[in-house]
């Protein structure tokens, strides 16, 4: 039996309804087990591959009692348990089954190798923020959302463009006629923020992006701003506009209504194997660099 440094109790959690996801999971549980660590399963995970031999447990509970939670499935999945195990603090370790895999970072082929390392003690660990949004309807708050990756208020696909007055800090920046606007952490920076051809930011970097989605003006750029600020997004003018939290809870927005955003209290800790890199992420996701030289290093100096 192995002693799992301050690990006791490993959650697993799984994107639901996934075919063949069932057997690496069960294989990867028994794995962590025979290192001596007390494995529970996320009920859904569990009833989703009827997963009998471990104890299931709510993401509440896994808040509760877990040391750390392994996910397995894609971005989405590790976004989604982030945002519910956020205000306990609960370590994640991703193992990427999706097709992209910013934040899912150790590949399925390795993971019973990697977790296992892991859960010994052998990992960096980094801090990622979320943001907390409201919207404000009459003067009165109506509904309340965590996002780790984005706030986005936006036209439905029929209608015309929405009109956005946008305050920072109480300081009105200005109104912008557009598709809609992104407001993204820097996790968020490299999924819909991207694609609108937002920057990307820097895991570590204490910054919040807005991004225009196809501006009226193309003076309209992308900016960065402070993550102690405070932005307020105002329904002016448009028909058929909303705002969805990392593209999961969905809410139909009236003219005049407000979405208040801002950082977190909470941070969600992720974990990564010894000499993971941010920049190797980008390099594979995003096709930089396609051919290397045998010579090139994460780690060589300039």
């Amino acid at each position: 039996m192995e002693i799992g440094s301050q690990f006791k109790t490993v959650a697993l959690v799984g994107r639901s309804n996934t075919p063949g996801i069932g057997e690496p999971l069960t294989a990867l549980a028994a794995c962590i087990a025979q290192h001596g660590f007390h494995v529970v399963f996320e009920a859904e995970t569990a009833r989703s591959i009827g997963a009998t031999a471990y104890e299931c447990v709510t993401p509440a509970q896994i808040g509760a009692r877990a040391d750390v939670a392994v996910v397995l499935g894609g971005d989405g999945t590790m976004l989604g348990i982030g945002r519910q195990l956020a205000p306990y603090r609960t370590p994640l370790i991703g193992v990427n089954q999706g097709r992209l895999g910013f934040i899912t970072d150790i590949p399925i082929s390795e993971m019973q190798q990697r977790v296992s390392q892991m859960l010994a003690g052998n990992f960096e660990r980094e801090e990622r923020t979320l943001l907390e949004a409201r919207i404000v309807r009459a003067g009165q708050p109506i509904y309340h959302a965590l996002a780790f990756n984005d706030v986005v208020v936006n036209r439905s696909g029929f209608s015309g463009m929405a009109e956005l007055r946008v305050l920072v800090d109480g300081r009105f920046m200005y109104n912008q006629r557009s598709d809609g606007l992104i407001v993204a952490t820097p996790t968020g920076s490299t999924a819909y923020a991207l694609s609108s051809q937002g920057p990307i930011l820097h895991p570590q970097l204490r910054g919040l992006v807005l991004v225009p989605i196809a501006p009226h003006a193309l003076s309209n750029r992308p900016i960065v701003l402070p993550d102690d600020c405070n932005v307020s997004i105002q329904i002016i003018a448009g028909r058929d506009v909303n705002v969805n939290f990392d593209m999961q809870s969905f809410t139909a927005l009236e003219l005049n209504d407000t979405i208040e955003v801002r950082r977190s209290r909470h941070t969600v800790p992720f974990l990564h194997p010894i000499g993971y890199s941010y920049y190797a992420t980008l390099r594979q996701k995003l096709h930089w660099n396609e051919h290397p030289s045998s010579t090139e290093d994460d780690s060589a100096p300039l």
